[in-house]
């Protein structure tokens, strides 16, 4: 004989279990992205990453009807923002905006804590952009061959700032100074933004600033360039010459942005982040502060980023065995 209580809350059971079901499926349901989106920069504001990740990030929001907030989490050289968007869940809310120090760490560094391939998903480029050597506007070097000068005959004793160790603008100036038979004294920040104040009031000889972030400062005559990593000329700046020109044949570097997600992310909210990205880059407003500012698109699909990602890694393990950075 049936017991009621018995079969009451078998029926209570089940109620309880398809209406889980119905939320969990709702849930899953639910297009990406519906609540906002946090983009961790890892360097402290001010820099190129900072400034580029905002206007870009604010397109992005527009595009995907959904808020998207930029958080700074700078330091460890550019490390603790790249650890910590490497732990955050895999759905698509936490991405991390970072230049291309997230090669060139696990190449400097034993500990750097991460795998670029096995622990990222790569959402886009954002662009690239080269550097320009600044010393202070009122400092005694009107030339980079008055700099290197000094530099030869005071080993170690000028300065350059850089973001940290392992960063795009730390490899980029100890390469050009390895090609030029120069040592300086390399003096880490939390990222070029804190630095710039030092190298202004001449605490610091130089820093290699990306061309976007430095060239209003050049214009004002807060600092002074002395060259260019681009492959020639900048059109805004026809009196500065590249590096190339001097002392270090065949010398380019450019910086470059992206985006990544923790790895796991599903591939519908990649694939949405990314499309938002394209279009926030094929703006007009962007494109025109771009331009502006120096920097170069290449817009790639998330498994073409992913490919171009582990090549960069490889690049930048050869180059710091070439510079002997490695610790």
């Amino acid at each position: 004989m049936n017991n009621p209580y018995k079969q009451g809350v078998r029926y209570g059971a089940c109620a309880v279990a398809l209406a889980f079901a119905s939320i969990n499926s709702a849930a899953a349901a639910e297009p990406f992205p519906s609540r906002p989106i946090r983009v961790v920069v890892n360097t402290a504001p001010g820099g190129l990453t900072d400034v580029t990740t905002r206007l870009v990030a604010q397109k992005m929001g527009e595009h995907l009807k959904q808020t998207v907030v930029v958080e700074n989490r700078a330091g460890g050289d550019g490390l603790i923002g790249i650890r910590s968007v490497k732990t955050a869940p895999p759905d698509g809310y936490t991405i991390l905006a970072t230049a291309g120090t997230i090669a060139i760490q696990p190449a400097i560094k034993d500990d750097a804590g991460y795998d670029v391939a096995k622990d990222f998903s790569g959402i886009g480029l954002i662009g690239r952009s080269p550097f320009l050597m600044v010393v202070a506007g009122d400092s005694n070097d009107k030339s980079m061959a008055q700099l290197l000068a000094r530099a030869k005959t005071n080993p170690n004793k000028l300065s350059y700032a850089s973001a940290g160790v392992g960063t795009a603008p730390h490899l980029a100036a100890a390469q050009f100074f390895q090609q030029a038979g120069v040592q300086l004294l390399h003096v880490p920040y939390k990222g070029n933004g804190p630095a710039m104040a030092d190298v202004m009031s001449g605490r610091v000889d130089l820093i290699l600033e990306a061309y976007g972030s430095s060239s209003a400062k050049v214009k004002a005559g807060q600092l002074r360039a002395l060259g260019v990593t681009s492959s020639s000329r900048f059109a805004s700046l026809p009196d500065v010459p590249t590096f190339a020109e001097q002392g270090a044949p065949n010398y380019s570097y450019y910086t470059w942005l992206c985006l990544v997600a923790p790895a796991g992310t599903p591939k519908d909210a990649i694939d949405r982040l990314s499309e938002s990205l394209r279009a926030s880059l094929a703006s007009p407003e962007i494109e025109a502060r771009f331009r502006e500012d120096g920097l170069e698109t290449n817009v790639m699909s998330p498994t073409q980023f992913n490919t171009y990602l582990v090549d960069e890694v490889a690049k930048a393990k050869a180059m710091v065995g070439s510079l002997g950075l490695a610790k």
